[in-house]
């Protein structure tokens, strides 16, 4: 009997230490980071980009913006820029990527809105830059935020300003898992760059193609560690799901060389909720559908920004 005991203890502290380990690994957002106006994507994909990306962030610099701090509904204090646009125009609320930073993902997209004189609130996500929080939960906390940042706008510039939500990648995944929330009417679309279909599938994909891990054994230690140290289920939302009734109009990007979220994640979304406006960029990378074709990119999103003020 004590054998036994022994046996079952062994086996749990062997868990707890993989869980731990797939926490720090997976969710646990490193100290470092703090706001990185500079910090480049790596890779030939990327680099390539990089003398125009940092260009773009220059000109982004110089318009001026409001810095703000709301609590979020777990009262985690979360930062954002307010840019100030044109009496009676949208306001874009911007979502940075997985580990990623605001001025790199949208140097293209929040200029676009500002040139448009639109306003935009440019956030750091949960556990980024100057907001708190030491856990990045793949959009479950984070849909919950995006509600946040929308009575924020509301109380800034009024409840029948129409509200776009913007998203890059985790970003992405983010505001389109906000679709089966019940958001204010004035919500007026979803622009999703790059999304994911859900938690569940992009671990399992990095595990298999970029860890070059068993998916299958790896996972169930990865879902159990968001439980233990997150304290939150990876399986509570996914874009694919959230969009499937929705009546929100939403615009997908995505690169076909995507080959950190396939392409096929965006087909998937699109397939469960067909009223989707689905647009493909040729030749681009994770994140890269602006820099490889900016004015394909640049109409498709005035378009659909025009049809759904």
């Amino acid at each position: 009997m004590k054998l036994f005991f022994l046996l079952i203890l062994i086996i749990l502290i062997i868990t707890a230490a993989i869980c731990l380990f797939c926490y720090r690994m997976a969710f646990q957002a490193p100290k470092h980071l703090e706001e990185r106006k500079y910090y480049l994507p790596q890779g030939k994909q990327y680099e390539v980009h990089h003398d125009t990306l940092k260009a773009s962030i220059e000109k982004l610099f110089e318009f001026p913006y409001e810095p703000i701090y709301i609590s979020a509904f777990d009262g985690t204090k979360l930062f954002g820029r307010f840019y100030r646009g044109q009496e009676n125009t949208p306001v874009h609320l911007l979502f940075h990527g997985y580990k990623g930073n605001p001025y790199v993902d949208f140097s293209g997209g929040c200029r676009m809105a500002l040139e448009m004189g639109h306003s935009v609130i440019l956030v750091d996500q949960r556990s980024h830059g100057q907001s708190d929080g030491g856990t990045i939960t793949f959009g479950i906390k984070e849909r919950r935020d995006v509600e946040s940042w929308i009575q924020c706008a509301n109380e800034l510039l009024g409840e029948n300003t129409p509200v776009f939500l913007w998203g890059i990648s985790m970003g992405a995944a983010t505001v389109l898992m906000t679709a089966d929330l019940d958001l204010p009417g004035n919500v007026a679309g979803i622009l999703a760059d790059c999304p994911y279909s859900s938690p569940k599938s992009i671990i399992r994909k990095v595990c298999r193609t970029d860890m070059h891990l068993p998916d299958v054994i790896m996972y169930p230690f990865i879902r159990l560690s968001a439980w233990l140290f997150g304290h939150f289920d990876l399986e509570e939302s996914s874009a694919a799901e959230a969009v499937r009734s929705t009546d929100i109009p939403i615009l997908l990007i995505h690169g076909e060389a995507d080959y950190f979220v396939p392409c096929a994640m965006s087909r998937e979304i699109k397939k469960a909720c067909p009223s989707i406006t689905f647009l493909s960029v040729p030749e681009a990378g994770h994140g890269l559908a602006y820099m490889t074709a900016p004015e394909k990119y640049k109409e498709a999103i005035k378009s659909f920004i025009s049809t759904h003020s």
